[in-house]
Parts: C-alpha cells; structure tokens; sequence
C-alpha cells in the first residue's frame, strides 16, 4: 500500500511539473489598491504562547499619564525570549555557522506565497507530508523558486489556550514530552529541499517539528539550507492558495537566533 501511494504522489508531481501556477498580480502592493492586507501575526502580550522553555512575555510600565509639563506621556520597557508568539527561527537556530537573524536576506522575507491546506483536525500529532505538497502543485503547478511556503493546518484556532495550542499548561522542561500539535514530516521537508527552492517555510503551530519530536529534523533540514521558518503564524484561512503577497519583518537582532516577526500580506482583489 505505501508503494502505491508514494508511485502515485509521484505521478501527480510529475503532471504538476508540466504547468506553473499562473503570476500573481502584485503591482497593487506599492500603492495599496486593488486588494487588501491581511496581518498573520498574534498580538504580543503576557498572554501570548511561548516555548514552554523560553522566558515568557512582559511589558514593564516606566510612565503613563499625564507630566508636569500638561502632557500626556507613556513609556514601557518589555523583555521577550526570541522563540515565542509569532516569530522567526533564523537558520542557525538548528544548523551550526548557518545565518543569524540579521543576515536573513530580505529576498526571503517577502515575496509570494503558497498555501498549503492540510487540516489536523483533532489529531494533535499530525504531520503535514508530500502528499498535501502533490496536492497543491495538482492544482496550481510547481511551487515557483523564491515563494514562501505557509502551512494551513487549522492549529491557529486554538490560541492562547496553552493545553489546546501547546497539549500541556506545563512550564520548563517537564512539559516538553507532553507536547502535542502539528508540524511538517521531516520526509516532506526534506522533499523541498531536494525539488523546490522555496524562500521560507512558516504554519500555524509552535514549531516547524511536530510537537512529539525529539530530533527536530524539520528544523534542521531546512536551517541548514539557510531557509529560515516562521512559527506560531494566524489567519492563513484569510489567503488564497495561491496569490497573496507576504512582507514578514522580524526584529533584526545580531548574531540571534530568531526574534518576533511582524509579518502581514497583500491579497489582490
């Protein structure tokens, strides 16, 4: 059976490589016509779904009110780890001499994007494989070289709830066996890499591994080709399969290895 199914994603990649998807229209992009923008990025607040091991959200106020002077002022100071709400992993973050957040190019953060639909329902350890890659490129082509790559696995819904996002309200290391949420199959990964030269992978979940993985090849598959990952991303619903435009902008920490992201696309009309 596992022979018959892989001869027959073959097959369909194989037909999908003898079209391309059509060029998406993204001029409207640079004077805001003719579309809408759509933000794929959660609030950041102490509420937020961090890494069960990473230093949680806090905004500290230093003033909010009105001066001496008759204004009104407000000033905060806020510590994050980088690894928590809607963020990027940069490429070192798995792959050793590979790029630091601040050298991530920015012909991978922004450019067209590939919706891949691939609902996990309520099995909290599914994995996205080549079949839902095969499916997609059925319908529209192969994935064109410089695309980002976005993960729809219904998984956003859940947030902030920690047990329904997360599988467990567990903090530190003790929670990490207990994880449980989508991710993409290593096997998959590992196809684009070999097939595709995609610009970044992101989803709707806390880590591009699924969350009962222990040696994170996901990561490490796609770090080490320097393709970074956005994690934790929402409203991948809102986009076409094919045809948004997405600008992702995170924080441009030196020598980092990942840091929250900002990241929002264009939808022609």
């Amino acid at each position: 059976m596992k022979r018959t199914t892989g001869l027959h994603i073959i097959a369909v990649l194989a037909l999908a490589s003898s079209c391309a998807p059509p060029d998406a229209d993204h001029s409207a992009v640079f004077d805001g016509t003719a579309g809408r923008w759509i933000d794929l990025t959660h609030d950041v607040s102490a509420d937020a779904v961090f890494w069960p091991t990473a230093d949680p959200f806090v905004l500290d106020t230093v003033a909010y009110g009105m001066t001496e002077g008759g204004y009104f002022y407000a000033a905060f100071n806020f510590a994050s780890s980088e690894h928590g709400g809607t963020h990027v992993d940069a490429p070192i973050h798995f792959a050793e001499g590979r790029i630091t957040t601040a050298q991530i190019p920015l012909s991978a953060l922004i450019g067209p994007a590939a919706v891949i639909r691939d609902p996990a329902g309520n099995n909290a350890d599914h994995q996205v494989g080549v079949e839902a890659i095969a499916a997609w490129e059925a319908r529209h082509g192969p994935i064109p070289a410089g695309t980002t790559v976005l993960l729809d696995t219904g998984w956003a819904d859940r947030w902030p709830d920690p047990v329904r996002y997360l599988g467990t309200a567990l903090r530190g290391e003790e929670a990490i066996p207990e994880l449980h949420f989508p991710g993409l199959d290593p096997e998959a990964a590992q196809w684009l890499v070999d097939n595709r030269d995609i610009a970044a992978l992101g989803l709707d979940t806390p880590s591009l591994d699924y969350g009962q993985s222990s040696a994170f090849e996901t990561h490490r598959i796609l770090y080490w080709e320097n393709i970074p990952g956005y994690e934790n991303v929402v409203s991948l619903p809102e986009l076409p399969e094919w045809g948004a435009f997405v600008v992702a902008l995170p924080m441009k920490i030196a020598g980092g290895s990942g840091g929250p992201l900002r990241i929002v696309a264009f939808v022609p009309d």
